[in-house]
Order: structure tokens, then sequence, then C-alpha cells
């Protein structure tokens, strides 16, 4: 067996979206289990289930730390679901898991889950998601941004890597 361990990317945004922000979620999960990473997020719908829809699709590993304490409230392409009863105390431990995170737009729970990210100096990548700090690589692509998260995750980007 391997010691090398996958990357986990983390793909966080808004719980309910647009079908287009859906589908760039999706676009990431797909390309993370290509390229052999995992997916966290929080389990549920919008961006979260975009992300976790593209991952399995691909073959991918998908885990959702979900807020309620209810193993039924994931949506149905998470694999490994934790129901944590934390309420939005969780969003520090979808980003503790990560070994770098990707952004698409989101309320305040997308934004703690970046600050969140920047204070545990995880890489953040951000689709069109809060600009907070010069920190955040700001990406135009859902493509761009899983590649760069994924080199990042990996120690292979300019600044980021394994803690």
């Amino acid at each position: 067996m391997s010691s090398v361990r996958k990357p986990v990317i983390a793909v966080i945004g808004a719980g309910k979206c647009s079908k287009k922000l859906r589908d760039m979620a999706f676009e990431v999960g797909k390309y993370v289990a290509e390229e052999g990473g995992i997916i966290v997020c929080g389990g549920l719908g919008g961006i979260m289930e975009g992300a976790a829809r593209g991952a399995r699709e691909a073959g991918g590993t998908t885990i959702g730390i979900l807020p309620t304490d209810q193993k039924e409230d994931a949506n149905e392409f998470i694999d490994f679901v934790i129901p944590t009863g934390f309420g939005e105390a969780r969003n520090i431990m979808v980003v503790r898991a990560a070994d770098a995170v990707v952004a698409f737009p989101g309320k305040f729970g997308t934004l703690t889950e970046m600050a969140f990210a920047l204070h545990a100096k995880k890489p953040v990548v951000s689709v069109k998601a809060w600009r907070l700090s010069e920190e955040i690589h700001q990406v135009d692509s859902p493509l761009e941004a899983a590649e760069l998260a994924m080199k990042l995750a990996v120690g292979d980007g300019e600044d980021g890597g394994k803690d």
C-alpha cells in the first residue's frame, strides 16, 4: 500500500445557487477526482452538491461535514457523511480537513470558511468569491481553480502545500 496520501480539496460556496455555478463546481470536483484527489465540503446542496457530483461521476471520493446531526441531510453524492450538529462551527472542520480550498460565491458561511482557511495557512483559490486578501488566488474558470488547488495541495504551487 502506498504511503502517499491523496490531496484533499475543500469546495466551498452557496448552499443554494444557479445551475451555472453548480455546473462550475461540478467541473472542479470532476478534475480533482480524475487527478486522484478527494473532495471535502459541507455536504449539502448548491456548490457542495455540484462538486460532490462531479467527483462521484469521475470515480472519486467525497466527504461531507454536515452542520446538522442527521446523516440523511447529506446530498446523494457524499460517500463519507460526518454529521456534526455544530451548525456553522463545522466550517472550521471543512477547511482544516483540506490541503487547499476552492471558493465559489456564497454568503457569510463561505466568508468564514475563507477566513478560517487563511488563518490556518491553507491555500485558497477563488472563482469569483469574496476578495479578502492578496493571499487568495483569484481565477476566472473552474478548471483553472481545480488545477491550481491541486498544485498548491501537493506543494507544487508558488506558496502552498502540506502543513
